[in-house]
């Protein structure tokens, strides 16, 4: 299964409305679970260079099935895969992509936020991969946090 577009747009709504209101334009990469890009949202005044990091940063997360960051912790000295950030085109192994999965846990896609400090950035992808806990079918949509608590209204 991979990701649909209107997860997608969820997932960039929520995105935007996090990146909004701690007051930091961010662009927003979401890949399907193969790897390719399936929506990108860069808001007004996001950084141009942050484009690509967001990308790469989904790309990360949808290759490795993980959050960017841990698979940084392969990357660092003293680790077991020295040199793994130079695969696949470059990979981004700071905290900012996140995996989406389905129900059931599969790997559906991925998402990469990139813009302002890695700090921010992991705090958008968190709310977007929140989001990405949509119940598609019909009209019952649910956005539940990343901790499984709702998010508040």
């Amino acid at each position: 299964m991979t990701i649909s577009q209107a997860r997608c747009d969820a997932v960039l709504a929520a995105a935007e409305a996090k990146a909004s209101e701690i007051g930091v334009p961010m662009n927003v990469a979401i890949l399907d679970s193969g790897g390719n890009l399936k929506a990108f949202l860069r808001m007004d005044g996001a950084l141009i260079g942050s484009i690509d990091i967001a990308l790469k940063k989904a790309r990360t997360s949808a290759v490795f099935g993980m959050n960017s960051e841990a698979v940084g912790e392969f990357c660092k000295p003293g680790g077991t895969s020295p040199g793994l950030e130079q695969t696949n085109g470059g990979l981004v192994v700071f905290a900012g992509g996140i995996p989406l999965r389905d129900g059931p846990g599969g790997l559906i896609g991925a998402v990469g936020v990139s813009g302002g400090s890695v700090a921010q950035d992991f705090e958008v992808a968190q709310a977007a991969a929140a989001a990405s806990a949509i119940h598609e079918g019909g009209l019952q949509w649910e956005v539940v946090a990343a901790a499984g608590q709702p998010l508040p209204a």
